[in-house]
């Protein structure tokens, strides 16, 4: 059965592709939750339409996205954190910890969207890369001090 997708899906395509779905995976799932419409002459002129507003949402999110990079350039956090002996801390830094503080700075980022590669276990400076929308990323640097 030859569908068209509305939203992004995952392993099938993105939003306006025209795909080829067994009927049972359309009728069953996809179409009860309007992930997709049957493709005929009429939805394929609905599909154009739809096509150009996506493309105007997608450049939107993709200008918000590089002004937040560009506003995080310069971010710098300091995290107080218990210290040991050798500089090493009681617990770690993880992303929740970097996410409420950039919170704090005034940018409401994603815990998910922080990638370390592992938790923050010493006093220092890191670069930490935050992925944004769009394939768009800022790095920030993560100050952990004494407290």
């Amino acid at each position: 059965m030859k569908v068209i997708l509305q939203k992004d899906i995952p392993n099938l395509g993105d939003a306006g592709d025209i795909k080829e779905v067994a009927e049972g995976f359309a009728r069953n799932f996809l179409l009860p939750k309007k992930l997709v419409i049957v493709a005929n002459d009429s939805s394929k002129k609905a599909i154009d339409h739809q096509k150009k507003l996506i493309k105007i949402k997608k450049d939107k999110r993709k200008k918000t996205s590089e002004q937040i990079a560009a506003s995080m350039s310069d971010v710098e956090i300091t995290i107080p954190a218990q210290v040991g002996e050798e500089g090493k801390l009681f617990g770690s830094i993880t992303s929740m910890d970097i996410a409420k503080e950039l919170k704090l700075k005034g940018f409401d980022i994603d815990k998910r969207k922080i990638q370390l590669d592992s938790p923050i276990k010493s006093e220092g400076e890191f670069k930490v890369s935050i992925k944004l929308e769009e394939g768009l990323s800022a790095t920030v640097k993560v100050i952990v001090v004494k407290e």
